[in-house]
Formats: C-alpha cells, structure tokens, sequence
C-alpha cells in the first residue's frame, strides 16, 4: 500500500500551481460536501436505528484517512462528521430543494476544480488514478497544515518528490 507521502506526492505533482492549488480549496470541499448531502437521504435500519450511506462513506473514508496518518485522519474524520452534520440536516428537505443542493454544489465544485486545472495546465490527477478523488480531501487539509507551518518534514518530503508550488506569475518558478 501507498504510504501518506507517496499518496501525497503523486497527488502534488497535478497541483504545484499556488492558483490551482487555491480552488482546490474551494472546489474540494463543495464536492465533498455534495457527495455527503446526496448520499445523507437515502438510510435504512440497522439495529433499528436509520443508517445512512452517508454515515457509511463517512466512516469508511475516516478509517482510510487515519491509516494512512493518525493526526491528518482525526482532522478528516472530524471535517467529514462536520459534512454529515450539514448533510443529515438537508435529508428532510423537499426532494427538489435536497438535490438541487446536492448537485449544484457537485457541479459548481467540479467547475471551480477545473478552472484550476487551466491554470495548472495539467489534468487533474484523477484521471490517471482514480484515488486522486479520495486523497484530493487529504491534499487540501495538509496544505493548510503547511500555510499553517505544520508538518515541515512532509512539505519537505512532498516538495523533494514533486518539486515546488509556483506563484503563477510569469517567470522563475518560485518555491514557498
């Protein structure tokens, strides 16, 4: 299995544009937002309690999160029950107004994402792995660490396999 700094870094070397890499800050989580909110309504009982495949995706993408880093996962586990918040409180929703949520953020997200990927020149990662689409998340939540000058040692490590964010401008590129 991929460690966290090979996920990291092959996810990196599609994003290394600081312009792509901010709707990315954006788009990211309206995407996974969406995908919360549109699997929140659909439930059934377990144990004679409503389950939702929300609450299974959440679960799920948490245990993944954590083991590939138990302090990035914490942070994911609780940004994504924070999503399942949000999402559970729109299930009640007139069929409608729940979908038009939920696939309105899933498409203005994908449309920010790509508007980064013009600037970046690059497909998004994805597309060459789909589990771009699970480590994108992870991506997000780690550059915030760095602007935050947490985990150094794993800037450093991305940074030495994907080489250093660029401004955007025209010119030299430029590291952090």
């Amino acid at each position: 299995m991929k460690t966290l700094t090979d996920h990291l870094s092959q996810y990196a070397t599609y994003h290394r544009d600081r312009r792509n890499i901010v709707t990315h800050f954006v788009g990211i989580p309206m995407i996974v937002l969406s995908v919360v909110v549109l699997l929140a309504r659909p439930s059934f009982i377990v144990a004679g309690l409503p389950v939702s495949l929300a609450t299974l995706a959440v679960i799920a993408a948490t245990l993944y999160y954590l083991r590939l880093d138990l302090r990035l996962g914490a942070v994911m586990g609780a940004l994504l029950l924070g999503c399942l918040s949000l999402a559970q409180a729109t299930a009640p929703l007139s069929l409608g107004a729940w979908a038009t949520l939920g696939v309105g953020l899933f498409v203005v997200g994908w449309v920010i994402q790509f508007v980064g990927h013009i600037f970046e020149g690059r497909k998004p990662a994805f597309v060459d792995d789909i589990s771009g689409l699970i480590i994108g998340p992870l991506f997000v939540v780690t550059e915030a660490g760095f602007l935050l000058a947490l985990r150094p040692e794993l800037e450093a490590q991305i940074e030495q396999r994907a080489g250093p964010v660029r401004s955007g401008r025209a010119g030299p590129t430029q590291a952090r």
